[in-house]
């Protein structure tokens, strides 16, 4: 197992050669003409697949504390059109995902759709790195190592607090719905650990598939902890931050090799169940060339090592420098601990027996953990597993519609 997790990495970081960002006024993709109905969004960027879906959208960016520009992309309203009093709701992507998490199925299982019909002002983020935000004031992401000196711990502390303070300042509203997938959730839990002021600031959080604790992962992440710190180093040593950039490669990839259609089409689904756990009868194949050419959209090497560091010491904690690095940067010798009891925000978690990410276990400390939980739901589907939060053929049915009422209630 560990040979093919090694063997699928170095296949997979061969994009890092391939990849080519666009620069700041190039399209990724090119709009053809007449989109073809059976690849759905496959050769669109997040906005453009949303305006051909006929809803609204807007671009925004917004620069953190320390330089890095994030793209938002806004559905101001739903299909209905627009209307005064509309609250808005920030959602936040997973790990070498985007923005386009949210809207990457049918109009009725995409939630990014079903919150703006549902009268909610929805701001879709972009963190640091990836496709939509690979620009900073000083730093190219091509040029400089440094771009890439970041993991998840500056995402929850510049990248979530500049993005929520925009959304605010732009709707002149001084609170928000926050949604979080997967990694989403850890930059929240982050967030508010590191800078409680931000709790006044949201209404409730619905958190998708909660990461904080790691220890019991299961899958490919899991088998690469052990030997993650090696390759961090061996890429820092390449010149080499980026992990798993958006490419030509991988749109090529998903567009001829992932077709419901292609012999091959297995071998993609099956990818995407090493990683995060089986689910067949909830994946929508029809979306996978567009799931395969919209993700990996890229993060830094650092941010998937913080997350093995978190596999191998059952923590969740800062980023782990080895013992003269942690010195210097925390002044100890073991990385400090994130505090979640800092987190009196209302909190609804979102889980499944069957993800092999955020898992029973690590989900039940964080629920023991914070302290305003006011709601806690297992899907009630065996079966549900990690992905199945954000691209699932019935996310509605079994997870939004609750997002929804507990919203209601805020």
């Amino acid at each position: 197992m560990k040979l093919l997790v090694v063997v699928l990495v170095s296949v997979l970081a061969r994009g890092l050669c391939l990849a080519r960002g666009p620069g700041p006024h190039e399209p990724l993709y090119t709009l053809p003409k007449v989109v073809n109905s059976e690849h759905w969004g496959e050769n669109l960027t997040t906005p453009e697949l949303i305006e051909a879906f006929g809803y609204p959208v807007e671009i925004h960016h917004v620069t953190t504390e320390d330089g890095y520009i994030l793209e938002l992309h806004r559905i101001p309203y739903g299909l209905s059109g627009p209307s005064s009093d509309r609250p808005p709701v920030y959602l936040q992507h997973g790990l070498v995902s985007s923005s386009a998490d949210w809207i990457m199925n049918s109009a009725d299982e995409a939630l990014g759709y079903i919150l703006a019909d549902a009268g909610y002002d929805v701001w879709l983020g972009n963190v640091r790195g990836n496709t939509y935000s690979r620009f900073h004031v000083e730093l190219s992401p091509d040029d400089d190592l440094e771009f890439w000196s970041f993991s998840w711990n500056e995402m929850g502390i510049y990248d979530i607090p500049a993005s929520i303070d925009y959304v605010l300042e732009a709707t002149g509203t001084t609170s928000l719905n926050y949604v979080g997938f997967s990694m989403g959730t850890t930059v929240f839990m982050v967030m508010l650990s590191e800078r409680p002021e931000y709790n006044d600031k949201v209404k409730v959080a619905a958190l998708m598939a909660p990461i904080a604790y790691l220890g019991d992962a299961k899958g490919a992440l899991a088998e690469l902890a052990p030997i993650s710190h090696d390759l961090d180093l061996i890429f820092s040593l390449l010149g080499v931050g980026e992990f798993l950039p958006h490419s030509d490669l991988m749109e090529y990839f998903g567009n001829t090799y992932c077709d419901t259609e292609s012999d091959t089409a297995d071998v993609c689904y099956n990818f995407l169940f090493l990683i995060c756990g089986p689910d067949p009868a909830e994946l929508n194949k029809e979306w996978l060339p567009s799931l395969i050419s919209h993700t990996p959209a890229g993060t830094s090497v650092h941010t998937v090592n913080h997350y093995a560091q978190l596999i191998l010491s059952g923590n969740f904690s800062k980023y782990d420098y080895g013992l003269i690095g942690n010195l210097n940067h925390y002044g100890q010798q073991e990385p400090p601990l994130y505090d979640l009891t800092h987190i009196t925000a209302p909190v609804g978690l979102f889980w499944s027996d069957n993800d092999w990410l955020a898992v029973p276990t690590g989900v039940a400390r964080v629920a023991d953990e914070l302290p305003n939980v006011v709601f806690n739901y297992e899907v009630a589907l065996p079966e549900w597993s990690h992905l199945d939060f954000a691209w699932a053929i019935h996310a509605n049915e079994y997870v939004y519609t609750h997002i929804l009422e507990l919203f209601s209630k805020y």
